[in-house]
Parts: structure tokens; sequence; C-alpha cells
């Protein structure tokens, strides 16, 4: 099996560097079906295997500009109360239960994946943005320094709440960082892609904090080889976010999705009765 670690490992970090997020949803039905890691165990590995590729993932993404550092800092920083909570929540949960919460989770990313590349362009070329989220929080910064309180808390709260999934599913939430960035910061894609590494970087990093006294017995050697080739695919994915079409990629991905959501349904739900 520990042949399979690499080419999943490089599809991982891919998605991560191209699409900003999608692909560390895959990391823990890998590790729980792949390599037989207990879910708790699993999530906490994920954590170190999508931090440490996000973060090294955003490095050359700064280097040709498409990385905020502050806004990035700031909505990571943000999501750290929902990193706390959501990974003090998840060792109360029975396996099976995470398990099949985990296949919704990974079905709806695909939906939402799909419903994004179906959407029309708006003019200009740029997306188009969906109606129910016109009113998207923003913070606006004028010469007399005002702010719109009310959309400052959905900021807060759109933050908290991808901690909370980072916290409790071990995932990275760039499926929710992107467009929360392109339409609550006003970040264009390709800056949204590139910050969106740093924000999975940050609660990553501040969720595994979190769980290292839960005394989880960790399989060092396939979460090394795991990290060291989506670090590598993360890379890669750099490359190919402006030489190949990301629809194109993001389609395919959330085929891919699909299966795997009803895979892990299908091993997970029938344990629950």
């Amino acid at each position: 099996m520990l042949a399979l670690v690499i080419p999943v490992g490089l599809l991982i970090g891919l998605s991560l560097g191209a699409l900003g997020g999608g692909g560390s949803i895959l990391a823990v039905p890998a590790l729980v079906y792949l390599f037989g890691q207990s879910s708790h165990a699993a999530t906490t590995g994920s954590l170190l295997i999508v931090g440490t590729t996000s973060l090294v993932g955003a490095l050359p993404h700064r280097r040709a500009g498409r990385v905020s550092l502050a806004k990035g800092a700031v909505f990571g920083i943000l999501g750290i109360l929902g990193s706390y909570i959501g990974s003090r929540f998840s060792t109360a949960v029975p396996q099976d239960v995470l398990l099949a919460a985990f296949s919704v989770l990974i079905l709806f990313v695909a939906v939402l994946m799909i419903r994004r590349q179906r959407r029309k362009p708006a003019r200009g070329g740029q997306p188009a943005v969906d109606p129910a989220l016109a009113d998207a929080p923003v913070i606006t910064f004028r010469p007399e320094f005002t702010c719109d309180c009310r959309r400052a808390v959905r900021i807060v709260l759109t933050a908290t709440t991808v901690g909370l999934l980072t916290g409790f599913f071990g995932v990275g939430g760039g499926f929710a960082v992107v467009p929360a960035l392109v339409l609550a910061l006003g970040l264009s894609m390709p800056v949204a892609v590139g910050t969106s590494l740093l924000v999975i970087g940050i609660n990553s990093v501040t969720a595994l904090a979190f769980r290292l006294d839960q005394g989880l017995d960790l399989d060092w050697t396939v979460i090394g080889l795991f990290t060291l080739s989506a670090v590598l695919g993360g890379l890669a994915g750099n490359r190919v976010v402006s030489r190949v079409n990301p629809a194109r990629l993001s389609q395919a991905f959330a085929i891919l999705l699909v299966a795997v959501a009803l895979y892990t349904a299908a091993r997970s739900i029938p344990h629950l009765f």
C-alpha cells in the first residue's frame, strides 16, 4: 500500500496548488481506507500533510504576486477559535459517525464545485456572482475609517466556520476559503487561490497544535511520504494553474470527489445501525 502514497499525495498537492483547495479532503479517506488508520489519527495526520503542503505551496504564489499576506493572515487568525472547538469535538465523536459526516461533506464540496463551473461568466470574463451571495461581508476602509460592522461580523463567522471544519474533519477548507476571499474581501480569483493556501496553512497548524495532547499513534512513515509527495504536487500545481484550464481540472476532481463520497458513505453508514 505504500506504493499508493506518492500518487495520492501528488494528486492532493496538485489540487491544492492549482485550485487552492479540494485536494485536502481526500487525505482523510485515503489514510483510513488505503492505510488502515483510525478516523481520529487520519484527521490529525491530514492536518500535518495539508498544513505543510499549503504553506510551502503558498511560496511560489507569493513570488508571483498572488498572495495577500495581510488579508490571508487576518482571515486565518479569525479561524483559530473554530479550529480549537472543532479539534475538541472531533475526539468525542465515534469513528463511523465521523466518517459518515465526512462523506456528506465530500459530496457537498463536489456539488459546490460542479455548480460553480456551470455558472455562466459575467462580463469581462469574470465569474458571475451568486445572487444569494451578493451581499457578502466586506469591511470598507475610507479616510474617515468607517466599518460596516454587520458585514464584519459575517466575515468573522465565515472564518470561524472554516476553522471549525479544519479542526473537526482535518481538512483545509479551501473550498470555502476561496469563494469567501473573492466575495467577502474582494480578491481576484488567482490571488484568492494563492491566499487561500496561507489561510489553510494557518488553520491546519493551529488545529494540529490543539491535538498534540491527544496521544494518538501516528504512522510517521506514511505521513512523511504523503507530505513530501503532496508538497511536490503543490509546487507542480502552481505551474498548472497558469497553463491548464482550471475549469476542466475542477470538473474532473469533482467527479472523483463524488466517487470517494459514495465509497466512504457505503463503508461507514451501515455501521451506524
